[in-house]
């Protein structure tokens, strides 16, 4: 009997790990499955996808109102937002993953960029990373106050491209299927509507250089990062199915939105609108109002896709504390059950921290600082309450006080 053996692990065919055949080579299932984790990534949920599933997730891209759902179990709220970049992701996979029922005829479908405007805390950067881990595509995650023009002190625009194939293990081929988040990016605005004389190195020259690579275009960019040298080799990439996601908070535009609602009120038989009438809000954003802050017309073109998102309410914080799958009230629990202790938090006590977020105005992503800070005595001790009840009271978080220790009864057996 002729034995065969895997052409890259060298494992011998069996029942359990069959070898498929192909132009007088071999691959095993398990080389299969290890292939398809590094292509479209390896987290906890992949080891325990059988072969159907894994074939499943390969071939089937999610509906928008699939993304919406997975979006949900981990932003809380922002439903517009979500549907939004919801129908953008669709749109723009649907043309990588269908090339052969897109590029049957002359119709070139343009890529969906978006541009999510929100202050800080409420999710951007959030959403961007939950719709690629649920896409199984690489990301990378960048600051545009760090970027500056080609030549200039500072990190070079195409070195996002750098951080996106190294999230790809090196794989140039999914890095160019990957997402790329660019924050910050209302740092970049042109420090006046009107055009400057000098150089603006960190500003609108980082804009034109943004233009090139959201566009899509083939990019030489060094294979370690850093800057560009004479006589050194290159890895090229294609921009050209890379999805941008840029995000900023764009502090101060309500008031360029203010201006424009009331350009057209002349004369002195109006009513003095009040503040709750002359609220503002990001869904009234348009792209000249994008211009007026200091975005050159070109990138916004590039981005059409614009989705606001509202700031976080005391009830929304509260609902990020406890109800996304990845909640901070659920890991602190997971990290209190390894020592045998049951952690509670009383409704009083999870409005006070969603209170202290909002008044330092650091979004949801501030909710952990406090509850470190809140929290660091008890679990100092944490490993002296084995078979405990630690209830966190609102005074425990406004007063800094102890929590309360109650000693859960033992069950006995008959």
């Amino acid at each position: 009997m002729i034995h065969r053996h895997c052409s890259f692990c060298e494992t011998t065919e069996s029942e359990e790990n069959p070898l498929i055949a192909g132009n007088g080579v071999y691959i095993c299932k398990n080389c299969v499955i290890s292939a398809y984790k590094i292509m479209f990534g390896d987290d906890k949920d992949s080891a325990n996808i059988d072969d159907n599933e894994l074939l499943e997730a390969v071939n089937n891209l999610m509906t928008p109102k699939e993304l919406d759902k997975f979006l949900g179990d981990y932003v809380i709220g922002q439903e517009r937002a979500r549907k939004l970049i919801s129908v953008a992701v669709y749109n723009h996979y649907k043309r990588i993953f269908k090339k052969s029922q897109v590029d049957n005829d002359d119709t070139e479908i343009s890529k969906s960029n978006v541009l999510l405007i929100g202050p800080t805390g409420s999710g951007k950067t959030l959403m961007a990373q939950t719709i690629a881990r649920v896409l199984h595509v690489p990301i990378a995650i960048a600051d545009a106050t760090s970027l500056t023009e080609a030549g200039y002190v500072g990190e070079d625009v195409e070195n996002i491209l750098t951080k996106l194939i190294q999230a790809a293990d090196g794989d140039v081929k999914r890095a160019e299927q990957g997402i790329v988040f660019i924050d910050e990016v209302d740092k970049v605005s042109r420090m006046s509507e009107n055009r400057s004389i000098t150089r603006d190195v960190s500003g609108e020259g980082v804009q034109q250089a943004l233009l090139k690579i959201i566009e899509g275009a083939d990019v030489n960019i060094p294979p370690k990062g850093g800057r560009k040298h004479p006589n050194q080799e290159f890895t090229s990439i294609n921009t050209r199915d890379i999805l941008f996601i840029c995000g900023g908070a764009f502090d101060g535009l309500e008031e360029i939105l203010k201006k424009k609602q009331g350009e057209n009120v002349l004369g002195f038989g109006h009513d003095k609108k009040t503040k709750d009438e002359k609220k503002m809000t990001y869904d009234m954003v348009e792209p000249d109002d994008l211009v007026s802050y200091g975005l050159i017309p070109e990138l916004i073109g590039r981005l059409p896709v614009i989705a606001s998102l509202s700031e976080i309410t005391e009830e929304d914080m509260v609902r990020i504390l406890t109800e996304p799958k990845n909640s901070l009230v659920k890991q602190y629990k997971k990290l209190f059950s390894i020592d045998n202790v049951e952690l509670t938090f009383e409704e009083e006590a999870l409005l006070a921290i969603a209170k202290k977020a909002i008044k330092r105005k650091t979004g949801a992503r501030g909710l952990r600082a406090i509850l470190e800070e809140n929290m660091i005595d008890v679990m100092y001790e944490l490993p002296e309450y084995d078979g405990y009840e630690v209830v966190i009271t609102k005074d425990v978080i406004e007063n800094n006080a102890q929590p309360m220790y109650i000693k859960k009864q033992i069950k006995k057996t008959a």
